[in-house]
C-alpha cells in the first residue's frame, strides 16, 4: 500500500516533511502516526490507514514533495518492499514524465487506486460527467483548471476511460505563464548590496503571491464603499459584554468583529443571488453562510472560515473565532477549517486603518473590507452638526458573479442590519 502526500487545502500543492514517528521496518497499526508535514498553510500528522509493515520510506525529513507523490510503502505480511522510488521529491512542473498507468491495489481486502485517494474539493471544477461524455476525477479537474487545460481533450487512461491527475499532469500546459519575477543582478543594479538583505520566499508567501497575482489578473474586480454608523452597535456590545460578568471574571467578551461576521452573514442570506462563487462554467449559490475571515499570522494570513453563521449566536461566533484564531497562528488548523466558504472578511480597524479594498480570495466573489471606527460630523434636519460613531466598509466584488446593483443591495443590506443590531442580530 503505497503511503501517499496528501492535500490539506484546495490550493495547496504540495508538502514538506518535518518528522517521522516510524522508521523502516517498523511494525504500524492502523491508525499509527507515520510522519508529520507542513505546507504553507497548516502543519499536520500522517496516520496508516493499514496495518502492516513500513517497509519502505521515499522521502526524509525536509523533503518536499507534490500532493499524490508516494511518500513511503506500508507491506503485509510475507510481502517484498517494492523497489524505492527514482524521484520522490518535488520536481519542476514543466516537463512533467508520463508515468505507466498504475493499477488499483488490494491491501487487506481494501481496494485502493493511489493516483484518485487525494480527495478535492466536489463540484468547484466543473461535473465529473461533461455532456460531452468526458468522465474525469475531481483532482485532475482542479489541476486542469489551475493549468488552463480544457479536461475534455484531455485522453483519459484511468478505469472506464475516466480522466486522472497524471493525464492532466502529462498534457501540456494551455494556461500563458506569468512572467518570472525581476530579481536578476541587471533589475537590481540600482541599489547598493549592503543597503539590503535578501530574505528566501517560504511555501506561504510563494502561495500567497501566486494566489493574488492569479486573482488580480483573472477576476474582474469592482468596488463598493459606503459608511455605517455603529454607534448603536458599540452599546449593545457593551451590554452583551457587560451580561458576561461575574465573580471570577467574564464569561465571554465578543468584538465588534463577532457582530460584523453575524451581520455580513445575515445580509448574505437576504441577498442570496450574492451568497455564490464563480466554479468556471457555472455560478454555485449556497443554502448557508460560511464566512471566512482573515487572520494575520507569523509570515502571512490565512482565513479560517464560519460554518452556517447565520445560525449561531454572536457569543457561539466568537468563542469559535478565538479557538480557530489561536489554532490558526500555531499552525493547527485541520484542511476544512480553512477551505471553501461563500464570502469572506478581512478587517484592519484595529491598527487604525480607515479604509482599504480588499482582493477577492477565489473562487469566492465577495470580500468585506472593515475600516475603524471614529466620530464623524453629520447635518441634521434642524441644521445643527451632530457627530456619530462611523465606520467605513469597502465590498470587492467579482463582476462575473455579481453585478454592481446586486452588490449596491447586499452592501445597502449590512448596513441597515449593522445600524439596527437589536432586530437583526442580537
Amino acid at each position: 500500500m503505497d503511503v501517499l502526500m496528501p492535500q490539506l487545502g484546495e490550493t495547496v500543492a504540495e508538502g514538506k516533511i518535518t518528522k517521522w514517528f516510524k522508521e523502516a521496518g517498523d511494525p504500524v497499526q492502523e491508525g499509527d502516526n507515520l510522519f508529520e508535514i507542513e505546507t504553507d498553510k497548516t502543519s499536520m500528522e500522517v496516520p496508516a490507514t493499514f496495518a502492516g509493515t513500513l517497509s519502505t520510506i521515499n522521502l526524509h525529513v525536509g523533503e518536499v514533495a507534490k500532493v499524490g507523490a508516494v511518500v513511503a510503502v506500508i507491506t503485509g505480511a510475507g510481502e517484498a518492499p517494492p523497489a524505492p522510488a527514482k524521484s520522490p521529491v518535488s520536481v519542476p512542473p514543466a516537463a512533467p514524465a508520463r508515468q505507466a498507468p498504475p493499477t488499483a491495489q488490494a491491501f487487506n481486502g481494501k481496494s485502493l487506486d493511489p493516483w484518485n485517494a487525494v480527495r478535492t474539493p466536489e463540484r468547484n471544477f466543473g461535473p465529473a460527467r461533461r455532456s460531452d461524455g468526458t468522465v474525469s476525477t475531481p483532482l485532475a479537474r482542479r489541476l486542469a483548471a489551475e493549468r488552463g487545460i480544457e479536461i475534455a481533450e484531455v485522453t483519459g487512461t484511468g478505469p472506464h476511460g475516466r480522466v486522472v491527475a497524471r493525464d492532466v499532469a502529462a498534457a501540456p500546459d494551455r494556461k500563458t505563464s506569468l512572467p518570472a519575477p525581476q530579481t536578476s543582478t541587471a533589475s537590481l543594479s540600482g541599489y547598493d548590496p549592503q543597503t539590503y538583505v535578501e530574505v528566501p520566499l517560504d511555501a506561504m508567501r510563494t502561495t500567497i503571491a501566486r494566489r493574488l497575482v492569479e486573482a488580480k489578473q483573472t477576476i474582474p474586480h469592482f468596488y463598493l464603499t459606503t459608511d455605517v454608523e455603529v454607534g448603536r452597535l458599540l452599546v449593545l456590545r457593551t451590554e452583551v459584554n457587560d451580561a458576561a460578568a461575574g465573580p471570577d471574571g467574564p464569561a465571554y467578551r465578543v468584538s465588534l468583529n463577532d457582530f460584523i461576521i453575524k451581520a455580513w452573514a445575515a445580509a448574505l442570506m437576504r441577498v442570496p443571488a450574492a451568497n455564490a462563487i464563480w466554479a468556471g462554467d457555472r455560478i454555485l449559490r449556497f443554502r448557508q453562510a460560511d464566512i471566512g475571515v482573515a487572520v494575520s499570522i507569523e509570515g502571512g494570513l490565512i482565513t479560517p472560515v464560519i460554518r452556517n453563521a447565520e445560525t449561531k449566536t454572536v457569543t457561539g461566533i466568537s468563542r469559535e473565532m478565538k479557538d480557530l484564531a489561536e489554532r490558526a497562528r500555531s499552525k493547527k488548523l485541520k484542511p476544512a477549517e480553512y477551505s471553501g466558504g461563500s464570502s469572506s472578511i478581512s478587517n484592519l480597524g484595529m491598527f487604525g486603518v480607515r479604509e482599504f479594498a480588499a482582493i477577492v480570495n477565489p473562487p469566492q466573489s465577495t470580500i468585506l473590507a472593515v475600516g475603524a471606527g471614529r466620530r464623524a460630523p453629520r447635518e441634521t434636519a434642524s441644521s445643527r452638526i451632530e457627530f456619530h460613531d462611523v465606520m467605513t466598509v469597502t465590498l470587492s466584488c467579482d463582476h462575473r458573479v455579481v453585478d454592481g446593483a446586486l452588490g449596491a443591495e447586499l452592501l445597502a443590506v449590512f448596513k441597515s442590519i449593522i445600524e439596527h443590531p437589536v432586530s437583526a442580530i442580537a
